[in-house]
């Protein structure tokens, strides 16, 4: 397994009970690289600010995840800028201990993510973290003119609604 685009590792038992603050910053090869990894145009900035703690469950992490891209329209391809600015709220647990593969979360709880080899990495965890916050399908401003003219109908005219406001058309029609 090849090394993550951006990794920060923090080791398990430098991680004490108490709070310790910890900021991170890709570079510019590292912003590069996750670009192309989640098929963005380009990341001008990606930072994490996290405290970290250690509970009797594991090792908490809660920060935000910060970051300025540019994705790619999904009709046109032209560049739409987007920012993300998303809090982080995380255990990490011993991959042994992370339990039952799926869990309800109540509106109070942490993710849990399942940790090997006594470390965590910071880096991969703002990483996803930025991705996930992404809109998955950006339309910047031309998008509905090139659906338009490409002859997709919109929501509102394949929708049952605009079934009937086309057979109202057509009745007026005769």
């Amino acid at each position: 397994m090849t090394a993550p685009e951006f990794s920060r590792i923090e080791r398990v038992d430098t991680i004490g009970a108490e709070p310790r603050a910890v900021t991170i910053d890709a570079d510019a090869a590292e912003r590069t690289a996750l670009a192309r990894r989640f098929d963005l145009v380009a990341i001008d900035r990606l930072t994490g600010t996290f405290t970290l703690r250690r509970d009797a469950a594991g090792i908490v992490a809660e920060g935000r995840v910060q970051a300025a891209v540019t994705q790619a329209c999904s009709i046109t391809g032209d560049p739409i800028a987007a920012t993300v600015d998303e809090p982080v709220a995380l255990r990490f647990v011993e991959a042994s201990e992370s339990g039952v593969d799926e869990v309800e979360l109540a509106d109070g709880d942490l993710d849990v993510i399942a940790c090997d080899g006594g470390a965590i990495d910071l880096g991969e965890t703002a990483s996803e973290t930025m991705a996930l916050a992404l809109d998955p399908f950006p339309r910047g401003p031309g998008a509905e003119a090139a659906l338009r003219d490409a002859g997709v109908l919109s929501e509102e005219e394949a929708g049952p609604f605009g079934a009937l406001a086309a057979l109202k058309d057509k009745l007026a029609g005769r």
